[in-house]
């Protein structure tokens, strides 16, 4: 708790429940509502007070909430996700949020919110959540938490400070949304203006080396193998944005490495993952061990003549519509989402004529590109703000 002693001056101490009213009414048939907007807690980003995303009532069934424009919607069930937005409509919302309004004598509307964003305020929220498979906070528990806030006006200089990073992130946002956007498209026309052909006539014809999947059978590396540093085991879950995450795979000794048969996979080669998490791809750039190894659930590609087919024309043509949609029209075969290496044999990709792919890929990697950098933008934005906001919150 702050202790009033040590405050800034023009600081006062205030209990949670005379900064905020928890509106608490309930909808008990959604579809009977009148309402056009759903908001549950999967609709709320972490990093953004603004609502992207909804459903509609006749989508849920259950006990709601209501709210109002400009009230707080806040997720109360594993608060550690940091889920909190503030909305721009009326309608009604998951009973694993609270709903909140700020009181105006004590907080500035603006600047509730952001306060809410805080790391003070977030930390203290997982503190009091109670339960273990899905940590819940109690409004009784909330109303008496005490926060140090600072004088209207200074809370008025932090909204200002924190508006003009929401709107460069928003355009951030904005720009990734669009360029994500035109990259489908590209990969649309890719699919659509190219002839198909047959994974296993690539091979026939010498252009790529039959693909391989680590599957190592009874010397399957089992988590007591696993070393801090080695030889990375790439599992499914490990490509991400195009890329394997080399930080956080498990990693296995290169002496365990040696005695496995098959799954090496080497740089330039384009990863593709079959198995449980069916169709992400990455390509492995420079790395920093002599191969990498693969699990049972990631395929590689290796090019042979890179003279008629370049690497990355793989890499754009397996995350194209159309051979998404192979893959999981073959994956529902099994139980379990599953496309194994024989199979992926029979699946099509498009493929131009030499002289055609470096312009197509040249447009791709530039969009590409200009998304990851505007991502990389938002995120820069969001973390600077939170690092004032903390520092303002002192």
């Amino acid at each position: 708790m702050p202790d009033s002693r040590n405050l800034k001056p023009g600081w006062k101490v205030w209990r949670f429940d005379q900064m905020a009213t928890n509106v608490n009414v309930r909808i008990h048939n959604p579809s009977e509502s009148g309402m056009e907007h759903y908001v549950g807690l999967e609709h709320l980003d972490a990093d953004s007070l603004k609502i992207r995303r909804w459903g509609i009532p006749d989508d849920v069934e259950a006990t709601k909430l209501k709210f109002k424009k400009g009230d707080i919607i806040f997720g109360r069930r594993r608060a550690y996700q940091r889920k909190l937005g503030v909305a721009e409509f009326d309608g009604i919302c998951s009973a694993h949020a609270m709903v909140l309004q700020a009181k105006p004598e004590v907080v500035l509307p603006e600047f509730l919110p952001y306060f809410m964003q805080s790391d003070l305020f977030m930390s203290r929220a997982v503190e009091i959540s109670v339960g273990s498979l899905s940590p819940t906070i109690n409004w009784k528990t909330m109303a008496v938490q005490e926060f140090a806030l600072p004088a209207m006006e200074e809370q008025q200089r932090i909204v200002m400070a924190m508006a003009a990073f929401d709107e460069c992130f928003e355009s951030c946002r904005t720009l990734q949304a669009h360029g994500a956007t035109l990259f489908q498209s590209l990969l649309d026309r890719m699919w659509n203006l190219f002839p198909h052909r047959k994974i296993g006539t690539l091979i026939e014809d010498g252009l790529i080396a039959p693909p391989q999947d680590g599957n190592h059978g009874e010397k399957h590396p089992k988590a007591s193998d696993y070393v801090p540093h080695g030889v990375p085991f790439v599992m499914a879950s490990d490509l991400k944005a195009g890329k394997v995450d080399f930080e956080n795979c498990s990693k296995i000794s290169e002496s365990l490495a040696r005695t496995l048969r098959i799954g090496f996979a080497r740089s330039g080669d384009v990863l593709l993952s079959h198995k449980g998490t069916v169709g992400e791809v990455a390509r492995l750039g420079e790395l920093a061990t002599d191969y990498v190894m693969l699990t049972p659930q990631v395929t590689y590609y290796r090019v042979l003549d890179q003279s008629r087919l370049i690497p990355d024309w793989l890499y754009f043509a397996f995350q194209t519509p159309g051979f998404k949609r192979l893959l999981e029209q073959y994956g529902k075969q099994s139980t379990r989402a599953y496309v194994g290496i024989t199979t992926q044999r029979e699946l099509s990709i498009p493929v131009a004529e030499a002289t055609d792919q470096s312009q197509t890929l040249a447009e791709l990697a530039a969009v590409e590109n200009a998304v990851l950098a505007a991502k990389l933008r938002a995120f820069s934005a969001a973390e600077v703000r939170q690092r004032l906001l903390a520092e303002a919150l002192a």
